[in-house]
């Protein structure tokens, strides 16, 4: 899919979403209309979740994009967390909705109306939704946005059971079974409550600080590395991403005749080089004097002989 031009910042593509949403509920809730289905009834409640977590994300996006302020010296980055929590709870609770009507329509199966128009407006929104997902996710991705991932997650989780309701409803006719209907709007049951977990998860795991995974860490550990020339050792490094800010700190030890200015220096050429690879990024660098050297972590100095070299002062 080409790159769609996109709003600067992520609450104008918060307020996309939430344009894109109504319009899927109005599809929905068209096709529904249109056949009497359970399942596709069960589609468009769970639309109006999609709505109210578009509209919630609005929020949480206009908060995160806040400056720091003296009661908040880190910023508000942690309220995308918020958001996509909330929304995995919604999606959670739609689950059990969708079940309960799923339950219902086995027990007291109703027939359908002819369901093609319907099948029709429904399709129409799952190519809407797959297109929208996709852009939400590549940008929630790109710009390190929990609340656009979980918004893109969300909205593809859509549009597989847009293509199983399609089938199934499709089948109805065909098959002559009238329960069938409530068989599908089971399995988007299922498929929304697996969603509303993974998207609680990953969430939690973010207001819990959680380390990054360990290709992040190591393109730290990289950057600090290629940098940190004059210094001795880079020991103790923690890090965490809040949103699209990364927090970072660690000790750097350097020769204890090392002047202020010096070591200064090599501070800010870390710090700009982790800037530039990782984008919005808050640095702590403890220095130490060089009898604090633990011996481990990133080294710099003194840097091993090559073996060519080694070798050919001991032939002398």
């Amino acid at each position: 899919m080409p790159d769609l031009p996109l709003p600067k910042n992520n609450k104008g593509i918060a307020i996309l979403g939430l344009l894109v949403s109504f319009l899927a509920l109005g599809l929905k809730y068209a096709a529904y209309a249109a056949s009497g289905s359970v399942a596709l009834y069960a589609d468009a409640v769970e639309t109006i979740i999609n709505v109210v977590a578009a509209a919630g994300g609005l929020w949480a996006l206009s908060i995160a994009e806040r400056p720091a302020d003296h009661n908040h010296t880190y910023g508000h980055y942690k309220a995308e967390y918020l958001s996509a929590v909330a929304e995995g709870t919604l999606v959670v609770v739609t689950a059990f909705i969708i079940g309960r009507e799923a339950v219902e329509g086995w027990l007291h199966p109703m027939p359908l109306l002819p369901p093609w128009r319907g099948l029709a407006l429904n399709a129409a929104a799952t190519v809407l939704n797959l297109g929208w997902g996709m852009v939400m996710l590549r940008a929630g991705r790109a710009r390190r946005s929990p609340a656009l991932v979980a918004g893109g997650q969300h909205v593809l989780s859509d549009v597989w059971t847009g293509v199983a309701l399609v089938a199934g409803v499709a089948l109805i006719p065909v098959t002559g079974w009238a329960r069938l209907d409530s068989v599908m709007a089971g399995l988007v049951a299922v498929n929304v409550l697996r969603v509303g977990w993974e998207v609680m998860r990953e969430s939690i795991a973010g207001l819990m600080d959680q380390a990054p995974g360990r290709e992040t860490l190591e393109q730290i550990q990289d950057i600090i590395a290629a940098n940190g020339e004059g210094a001795i050792e880079a020991h103790d490094i923690r890090t965490r991403i809040v949103g699209a800010m990364t927090f970072l700190d660690f000790h750097l030890v350097v020769p204890g005749s090392m002047s202020v200015n010096q070591a200064h220096d090599i501070c800010d050429r870390i710090e700009a080089a982790l800037r530039a690879h990782m984008g919005s990024t808050l640095v702590h660098i403890h220095v130490e004097p060089d009898n604090l050297a633990k011996h481990e972590g990133i080294v710099f100095w003194p840097r091993p002989t090559p073996p060519a070299v080694a070798n050919s002062k001991h032939s002398a």
